[in-house]
């Protein structure tokens, strides 16, 4: 029998129940785990095309020699399934969930007069562990609040009847200063001890409102027995529990019993974040970073991390929040995707977590690897710009003039996302004539990047022009000229609305205001703005000397500026008396100036 007629058969002998999937090569390797809510209608649809829109799945495809399911009642149990045995089996096809850590849990210990403790390690002896922690801040909270509300013990001693009885303890420092009640020499009753010991179970379990309620009870029943002492060390335990609850909700305390999912994809990557929530109060939180195989959906991303992370931590809230409908059906539990309220907050807040995950990631990653940085920034610029290759060197430019007068342009460069300011450069327009931005910068693109294939120097990835369409088209036509059309990317930048335009493209982009693409091009578009501004200055104010005071015989520019310091303008060197010209400039250059401007018609004379 051919592999096809063995493919063949085994799909016509599919049952239409939910299940596990599970392909395997001609070597007997397995390659993928799959749930189906039908077995006949999922596997079959492997086989119905000969190109799937993942080129990954393709190949499996073409590598599958043999077929084995298993049957279950459920797609709840099929995906339950399907997550124990990736992590078992871990095929190559399937997603990786990301996860080398042992976190923290709490323990209530198994014996008489309970020791609680945090562990890493779980031990199947009938103890009670609440958790697992992802904070081991959390887990130094809870305890510390533990041992400020009850006096437990924490010693090893073996606290049976008979050895109680017997005397065989005596109570050690920890009695003395009042952390115990010294249960070892039979001080404290079981009863008492087992009532802290169930208040306990509550808080971890995030049911601090019946530890309240007991609290209160027990402290109106001392208050009317006149034990006013006892009265008081139970208000001080309110009030610290009552403080917990308080830096612990987050929204309506009325939340109860609720875990919240939300997804952040990326290309080859996802993240789900997972909250668990009791009494409005965020009592566990996790991230699961997911390595994408198979070009998965988010549907089925999202399901197979909420089968994960609910197994993990032990979930059995009868309520869960997802940012999208799922197809999954969860027996028992009511799926909502809130739009507004205090679920729609607790969504947010779920996403803003995954975000900051993702950004702690990334800024560890930079600081063992530097160069990772330059390199993750420049594949965002690309794909944000839509580019095909990394901008890693990107030239700005930008026109100035002022009223039509001393048209300049500048240029700023940035390498591998940061300043060159040796590479800056400033150009004084040659051939046009008047306030013509186009004109202008079809000229200084022009001559910047004649420039550069004449002295084959490497030319940049990127050019942004500091303008709109027109001065976009204009730099085009000067690229086009010199051949270089295709070659290097550009683009154009609006000043009011941070639009991207695109040569020959009427819509414009618009790029994430919060993104690190723009940041870039505004500090680029800054910086030729301050490099040209710069440079229009200073050529305009020695236009402004050289027409006012360097016409005057034996004037130079050193005089001319001495002058403009002391008098401020040319106006007042005009209307000044010799003697305060002297005073500056020396009697000879004095009388040169006054004679200047009062021996000859001014500019605004009829006699011109």
């Amino acid at each position: 029998m051919s592999a096809n007629e063995h493919i063949s058969n085994l799909l016509a002998a599919l049952p239409d129940q939910p299940g596990v999937y599970q392909f395997y090569d001609k070597e007997d390797k397995l390659l993928y785990i799959g749930k189906a809510k039908s077995l006949k209608k999922r596997v079959s649809s492997y086989f119905q095309k000969d190109r799937h829109e993942s080129g990954k799945t393709t190949v499996m495809v073409k590598k599958i020699a043999d077929i084995r399911t298993i049957v279950v009642d459920t797609e709840m149990d099929a995906l339950l399934l399907e997550n124990n045995l990736i992590k078992k089996h871990q095929p190559r096809y399937n997603v990786s969930l990301k996860d080398d850590k042992t976190y923290p849990w709490i323990c209530i210990k198994k014996e008489r007069f309970p020791r609680v403790f945090s562990t890493r390690k779980i031990i199947r002896d009938g103890s009670e562990y609440f958790g697992p922690f992802t904070s081991g801040k959390m887990v130094n909270t809870l305890l510390e609040l533990v041992s400020k509300l009850f006096k437990l013990r924490n010693c090893t001693l073996s606290l049976t009847a008979e050895n109680i009885s017997k005397k065989k303890f005596r109570v050690c420092l920890e009695y003395q200063i009042g952390n115990c009640l010294g249960p070892c020499e039979g001080l404290q009753s079981q009863e008492q001890y087992d009532a802290s010991i169930r208040d306990i179970r509550h808080i971890l379990k995030g049911n601090t409102q019946m530890v309240i309620g007991h609290l209160k009870m027990l402290m109106q029943d001392y208050a009317a027995n006149y034990a006013f002492e006892q009265a008081q060390s139970i208000k001080e335990k309110l009030d610290d529990l009552e403080k917990f609850q308080r830096k612990s909700v987050v929204v309506n305390p009325s939340i109860h019993n609720v875990d919240v999912f939300s997804l952040q994809m990326e290309e080859d990557s996802a993240y789900v974040n997972f909250l668990r929530i009791m009494n409005g109060a965020v009592i566990q939180g996790h991230t699961l970073e997911m390595k994408r195989k198979l070009e998965e959906t988010k549907e089925e991303l999202l399901e197979m991390a909420m089968a994960d992370l609910r197994t993990r931590f032990y979930s059995e809230a009868t309520e869960i929040i997802l940012p999208f409908e799922i197809p999954l059906e969860i027996p028992g539990v009511v799926v909502t995707v809130p739009k507004i309220g205090d679920k729609k907050h607790l969504l947010l807040l779920s996403e803003s977590n995954v975000r900051n995950y993702i950004r702690e990631k990334q800024l560890q990653l930079e600081k063992q690897h530097p160069e990772n940085k330059v390199l993750r920034l420049m594949e965002t610029m690309k794909k944000d710009l839509r580019l095909t290759t990394l901008p890693r060197h990107i030239e700005c430019f930008d026109n100035s003039n002022f009223q039509g007068a001393y048209p300049v342009a500048a240029m700023s460069v940035f390498r591998d996302g940061k300043p060159s300011k040796k590479d800056y450069r400033h150009f004084n327009i040659k051939t046009v004539e008047g306030p013509d931005d186009f004109a202008s910068m079809e000229e200084v693109i022009h001559r910047r990047y004649k420039r550069m294939l004449e002295e084959a120097q490497e030319l940049p990835q990127l050019i942004i022009i500091d303008g709109g369409k027109g001065q976009l088209s204009s730099a085009v036509n000067s690229l086009e000229q010199l051949g270089l059309r295709g070659k290097i990317a550009i683009i154009g930048i609006a000043k009011k609305l941070e639009e991207i335009y695109y040569p020959e493209d009427p819509y414009p982009l618009y790029i994430d205001k919060k993104s690190e693409t723009l940041r870039i091009i505004q500090q680029l578009r800054d910086e030729v703005h301050r490099f040209g501004i710069t440079h229009h200055r200073k050529r305009r104010d020695k236009g402004t000397i050289k027409t006012a005071l360097n016409d005057i015989p034996g004037i130079g520019e050193a005089t001319s500026k001495e002058l403009l310091r002391v008098f401020k303008s040319v106006k007042q060197i005009k209307a000044a008396p010799m003697d305060q010209l002297a005073e500056v400039i020396g009697n000879s250059k004095a009388e040169k100036v006054w004679y200047y401007f009062n021996a000859q018609p001014t500019e605004s004379s009829p006699e011109e």
